[in-house]
């Protein structure tokens, strides 16, 4: 399933749960998921509210430790006993920015203002409610960023905020202006990136559910909530961009390594082609398929790698047939499964693990992970 935010009037942690909530994701599953952390003294419950005229679900965090103050190594303890992937990752987002902009270690970076223990309710609750609804891609919209500046414990700071900022920068986040105050959160900016959100218009899909995530305040010039879209991929023809460049003077453990962060960075593929240039020298072109947004930070990455003076760029269509990827487990080891209108095939990271430690063939645990 595909779920597209339109996050006009920003975006929280607790705006993305309430969405997510009210487009049917079972609360009880939700608290068992945060209940797995280990957490005391945590309440979770969804109210129907309004705002701005529309009928929208009010994601309520209440805590009896209301310390707003933690280093983020604790509020990863807690999330890492019930999640690994969207949550912690949220986390380790907010405290990498956090780090760089205080000039501190990661590791013991303290979170201030989202250093409470609902912010292990809020990540804990998000990863748990997209795997409740079988979400595969979050596709986000414009965020509407406000404005102005708040009060926090490092005195008075811009908003967006500058984890927020750095967050949103980093993932090639298209944002409009939202006038006055603080409109997107660091968790919710966290969060995006986490889910390995992509940023465009709505996508081709078979349209099922939607859902509306109050924020806690009611302005009465604008509804204070996130719009979800929830459905199935279709087939459809996405517009990509092509990069390309021709390099002569670079060692093949160098390109492997850009393929590599390309991939991470968000593109749609990457590979390498040999090729033979002026005065009989061996090269190689770098090509990587991307989304028009995500374009900008790949080309930095492959210029800043290769030290090429310069890349071509066109624009291309790519027919794209709907799939979704599950997750099985051979003799405890998780294999995730990539499945298409005409076939499934199993990652190969994850069967190469699973075979080192279970001391077995690759073609074995690819054939009982198909089996499962």
């Amino acid at each position: 399933m595909i779920v597209w935010l339109n996050p006009f009037s920003g975006i929280s942690g607790d705006m993305l749960l309430g969405a997510l909530l009210d487009l049917g994701a079972p609360l009880d599953g939700v608290r068992a998921a945060v209940a797995r952390t280990g957490l005391d003294g945590w309440e979770l419950t969804a109210e129907p509210v309004t705002r701005g005229g529309l009928a929208a679900t009010r994601a309520v965090v209440t805590v009896t430790d209301t310390a707003t103050e933690r280093r983020a190594a604790e509020l990863l303890a807690r999330i890492e006993r019930a999640d690994t992937g969207v949550a912690a990752a949220a986390v380790r987002a907010i405290a990498d920015v956090e780090a760089r902009i205080h000039g501190a270690d990661p590791t013991e970076v303290h979170l201030h203002e989202i250093g409470g223990l609902d912010t292990v309710v809020d990540t804990v609750g998000v990863a748990a409610a997209l795997d409740l609804l079988d979400v595969t891609e979050v596709v986000c919209g414009p965020l509407a960023l406000g404005s102005g500046t708040v009060a926090t414990r490092h005195g008075v700071l811009p908003v967006p905020a500058p984890a927020t900022a750095a967050l949103l920068a980093a993932a090639g986040a298209p944002v409009v202006g939202a006038g006055d105050g603080e409109t997107v959160t660091p968790t919710g900016a966290a969060l995006l990136v986490a889910a390995g959100a992509k940023f465009g218009p709505l996508p081709a899909m078979t349209l099922r559910r939607v859902g509306y995530g109050a924020g806690g305040r009611d302005p009465h010039d604008r509804a204070n909530a996130l719009q979800a879209l929830l459905g199935e991929a279709t087939g459809a023809v996405e517009r990509l961009v092509l990069l390309e460049t021709n390099v002569d003077d670079v060692t093949g453990e160098v390109l492997g390594h850009l393929v590599a962060r390309l991939l991470d960075a968000g593109a749609a593929d990457a590979w390498l082609s040999p090729i033979v240039m002026k005065k009989g020298r061996p090269a190689h072109t770098v090509h990587v398929l991307v989304a028009p947004e995500r374009a900008p930070a790949c080309e930095r990455l492959v210029l800043a790698e290769t030290g090429s003076l310069g890349l071509r760029r066109s624009p291309v269509d790519r027919a794209a047939l709907p799939r979704h990827t599950s997750t099985v487990e051979v003799e405890g080891y998780p294999i995730r499964l990539k499945h298409g209108p005409w076939g499934t095939k199993p990652e190969h990271d994850d069967v190469a693990a699973a075979a080192v430690a279970l001391g077995l063939p690759l073609r074995e645990v690819t054939r009982r992970a198909l089996q499962i």
